[in-house]
């Protein structure tokens, strides 16, 4: 059986496993690039100081060399005519190791010989004679080997038909400046090595609060934050959030950011409860009256005579217009909450009080009702009139509906300082403390076993959070103070033609708890 190749193989993705990088920490990057950066320095300064003593000793030398063949020189020149003698070499004072030479005219060497101590002058090899041929005869230093003696620094002279080589060994110059470059070198190690143990210490010591609060983020992120209560998430200590320094500030923005994650999962639990609640109280409300509804229907069905007719149709209508304002509500505040634009146009705010104050007092004769206008301008805003109206029908029906007979509500408008405000005020027995924070939440009531006995046992609890949203969305902020005797709800819009105002607060006093029911 033969073996053939595969064809037509499906093509899939090949997995290529691609070396993963280790990507170095910061405090090793940073210690590597101080290291190296003292290492340049200290090359640099090695460098620099040994070729400036090379050049100081070299100079040092050229001037010595120079001083020997300007002696010879002079030696020379006291026998001319003995070209090829160097006697002058047996003169005290040449140093150990100089070397001399006479040249004829054509600057060939003709005698050449070197100071020895304690010893005549010993003449030149013709290899070492050599090694000196062709040195220019222009004052100027050079360099050569000479076989069997080492590197001479020479220079030629003349005067008139005389002219001399001189040199001087450059041995002792070279040994010194291999010395001095070794003993720098051991000191630029050194330094090197004690810079590189302080360097390391004090990174390690700066970067410790960046390692605690890189820590601290660590352990955060561990942390649960997709289910149940986010409260008590580690913090970066106070330590190392100083703003002086990098690492202060970016633990004093990691604990800023933990506090907002807190905050927005509080908000946002809070938020939820207060959906679930929404559902569950909206769906109370709707079943209610469809009840009620359905029970009328059937008794209608069933034909029997133990309701009238008209008093179920009544009964029904009741039920269902009551629904149909519920669901109108509910409909109202998700547009308001969506952000959808209310119709806009110039609405005199003294004239719709006015109104709304002839209406409730028309519906609520045994409540004292009075008007009061407190211009300086002409109450103009811009806005939606008949949601406008309905805030103010609300607020002065909420409180024909809560207060006894006989009290006295005054509606007055104020104008002046960039602001128009509406007040509705009471005498009535006022708003229990612990509910007043929440006066404006959805289905906020005083009564909150969902009875509904009557008129006067509280509507849906929508009312107020109507208003308070239909007035948000014109940019304006309603208030409520209260307290027993006193009730004072506060509506302030910006006129035509200005900004907004701040965003709307709720306030109320210390006040007894024993108080009667909540009006929204």
């Amino acid at each position: 059986m033969s073996l053939r190749p595969l064809r037509n193989r499906p093509q899939g993705r090949t997995c290529v496993h691609r070396p993963r990088v280790r990507t170095r920490s910061p405090r090793t990057r940073l210690l590597v690039l101080v290291s190296v950066t003292l290492v340049l320095v200290c090359a640099t300064m090695t460098l620099t100081t040994a070729f400036i003593q090379r050049a100081y000793l070299m100079g040092d030398l050229d001037g010595r060399v120079a001083a020997a063949a300007s002696r010879s020189l002079d030696g020379a020149s006291l026998h001319p005519e003995n070209a090829d003698g160097l006697g002058f070499l047996n003169d005290k004072g040449h140093a150990t190791g100089m070397l001399a030479a006479r040249l004829d005219e054509d600057g060939a060497i003709v005698a050449a010989a070197v100071v020895s101590q304690d010893a005549a002058p010993k003449g030149l090899a013709a290899a070492q004679t050599a090694a000196l041929a062709d040195i220019a005869t222009d004052g100027s230093r050079h360099t050569r080997t000479v076989p069997g003696l080492g590197t001479y620094r020479l220079t030629v002279v003349e005067s008139g038909r005389v002219r001399v080589l001189a040199g001087l060994p450059m041995d002792d110059v070279q040994r010194m400046i291999g010395r001095l470059v070794v003993a720098e070198a051991a000191v630029a190690v050194a330094g090197l090595f004690v810079a590189g143990c302080i360097c390391t210490v004090v990174v390690r010591r700066q970067l410790l609060p960046l390692g605690r609060v890189a820590a601290t983020a660590a352990e955060v992120s561990r942390a649960p934050l997709d289910r149940g209560e986010v409260t008590g998430l580690t913090r970066v200590p106070a330590a190392d959030t100083d703003p002086a320094g990098e690492a202060g500030q970016v633990g004093a923005a990691l604990n800023r950011m933990i506090d907002h994650v807190e905050s927005s999962r509080t908000a946002r639990r809070r938020t939820e409860e207060r959906m679930r609640r929404f559902l569950a109280d909206a769906g109370h409300e709707l079943r209610t009256p469809l009840a009620s509804i359905a029970g009328y229907a059937e008794l209608m069905n069933r034909g029997t005579h133990r309701i009238e007719p008209m008093l179920a149709w009544r009964r029904v209508w009741a039920e269902s217009a009551r629904m149909t304002g519920l669901v109108e509500d509910m409909l109202l505040l998700a547009r308001l909450d969506e952000g959808r634009p209310l119709q806009s146009a110039e609405v005199d705010v003294a004239a719709l009080v006015a109104e709304a104050v002839s209406d409730a007092r028309a519906a609520g004769g045994d409540h004292e009702w009075q008007l009061e206008l407190r211009l300086d301008d002409t109450p103009l805003v811009l806005g939606d009139e008949a949601r406008l109206r309905q805030v103010v029908a609300g607020l002065l029906s909420n409180a024909r509906a809560h207060t006894p007979p006989g009290t006295t509500v005054v509606a007055s408008v104020e104008t002046g300082a960039g602001r128009c405000a509406i007040r509705i005020l009471d005498d009535g027995p006022g708003i229990p403390p612990g509910l007043l924070p929440q006066v404006f939440d959805r289905f906020t009531r005083a009564d909150t076993s969902r009875a509904r006995g009557g008129p006067r046992n509280g509507g849906s609890g929508l009312g107020l959070a109507v208003a308070a949203a239909i007035v948000s969305a014109h940019g304006g902020r309603i208030d409520v103070e209260s307290e027993p005797g006193r009730t004072e709800f506060t509506i302030e819009l910006p006129p035509a033609g200005a900004g907004p105002p701040p965003p709307a607060t709720v306030s109320g006093p210390s006040v007894p708890a024993a108080l009667p029911a909540l009006r929204p």
